[in-house]
């Protein structure tokens, strides 16, 4: 089990840094450096979230359901299919995150949260008009 969620965290960091570079390559200096720390603030906000009193039960218990699907072999595409293979597991967190950070309270989730308010704002979905 552990062995899957290492896995897991070793191809999002990958696909991460590789869509940080492309990114930049494309001269988008501004939006690659928020997505260079993106990954680092979200893993703050998740251990913040999972371990504040104040965020409900149900909540916690789909973060920590997440958990275990990245960690579980079984999967909608398997692994060793080339590109897609993982983005099933990223589909996912990204799904459970998104509904953990818009039913928690937003005082809550700004107080955990290390990255920009435009960031934030991006990753709830609530921006009232997209910015490029």
């Amino acid at each position: 089990m552990w062995w899957n969620l290492f896995l897991a965290v070793a191809i999002t960091i990958l696909v991460w840094a590789t869509l940080v570079g492309i990114v930049f390559l494309l001269g988008r200096r501004t939006l690659a450096r928020e997505l260079a720390g993106l990954l680092p603030t979200l893993i703050h906000l998740f251990r913040g979230l999972l371990r504040d009193p104040k965020v409900p039960r149900p909540i916690k218990a789909v973060m920590l359901l997440t958990l275990v699907w990245l960690a579980s072999p079984i999967d909608l595409v398997p692994e060793f299919v080339p590109v897609v293979g993982p983005l099933d597991d990223l589909i996912i967190a990204a799904i459970a995150l998104r509904f953990a950070l818009r039913r928690t309270d937003r005082s809550v989730v700004e107080r955990h949260w290390r990255g920009t308010p435009r960031m934030l704002e991006r990753v709830i979905g609530t921006e009232s008009s997209p910015t490029a």
